[in-house]
């Protein structure tokens, strides 16, 4: 998931991206508001977390101007403004949640996972796909009651695909929400984690597979009257012919992968794999 911080305190700022991060957030931050409506115009955010007092506009402004402009993204106010009418004009102005500072981090993070979920759609922290279910509270998976072991890449890219089941996302969407720019490697990982995804949940039985819609990306959807999905039946997301230059980059891809995932969350970018395998 991807949170925007706008707060000019940088102790708050700091302390809510920490809790963030462990959550394995992606979290941005600014300390003005005008930079953070340009970056919301731009970016997909899965939550705001907003101070009403900011150097060169209010909050109150920020949130007129974000909810006139369109945008549905949850607003969770983060405040040192402890005062009745300042929280209702804040929910009238189209605020979401409201938290004076200091904040309990616990609080924040149970807080802001109600309003994601809630903005898909989803009233329940437990969210089933045929026999899949993702535990947003827990950051658990089970297939038919039996636990899945996921990476935290892993766990980040279904529980996106869980929030917007029925919907295509891109892999720039993935990378997007998984790194936020920071230290992204190539849009061909993505193919990587799905497929171990893919073969996981196939392992435990779990006939709901990730969909791969071609040229655009991959989408959760529910069965069809107990049918097999279309990636159950695909043997792999590369599709049946593979060439020796294509299985090459298959492999490199694959290295990349089980290679960042033994790296730090921020730790440093990898560059381009260009060895050798053996036949």
């Amino acid at each position: 998931m991807r949170v925007l911080v706008v707060d000019d305190d940088p102790v708050s700022t700091a302390l809510v991206q920490a809790a963030l991060q462990r959550q394995d957030y992606v979290a941005e931050c600014t300390d003005r508001g005008e930079d953070a409506l340009d970056m919301l115009k731009v970016y997909d955010f899965d939550a705001l977390v907003l101070d009403l007092r900011l150097p060169d506009l209010d909050g109150g402004t920020l949130l007129r101007r974000l909810r006139g402009m369109g945008s549905v993204v949850p607003v969770m106010i983060v405040s040192g403004i402890d005062d009745r009418a300042a929280r209702i004009q804040a929910l009238l102005d189209g605020a979401d949640d409201y938290l004076t500072k200091p904040v309990d981090r616990d609080e924040l993070i149970a807080r802001l996972k109600v309003l994601i979920r809630r903005s898909k759609g989803h009233a329940s922290s437990e969210i089933r796909i045929g026999r899949l279910a993702v535990d947003l509270a827990s950051r658990t998976v089970t297939v038919e009651g039996q636990p899945l072991k996921v990476t935290a890449k892993e766990y980040g890219i279904l529980e996106l695909l869980a929030l917007r089941r029925g919907t295509t996302l891109s892999k720039e969407v993935f990378l997007d929400h998984l790194y936020g720019g920071i230290d992204e490697p190539e849009q061909k990982i993505i193919d990587v984690f799905i497929c171990k995804l893919r073969k996981k949940i196939q392992a435990v039985g779990g006939g709901q597979g990730i969909e791969t819609v071609w040229g655009q990306g991959y989408v959760l959807r529910e069965p069809q009257g107990g049918a097999p999905g279309l990636a159950e039946a695909a043997p792999d997301f590369f599709g049946p012919d593979l060439g020796p230059a294509a299985l090459h980059e298959l492999r490199a891809a694959e290295l990349e992968a089980l290679l960042l995932e033994l790296l730090p969350e921020h730790g440093p970018s990898l560059p381009p794999f260009s060895g050798g395998f053996a036949a």
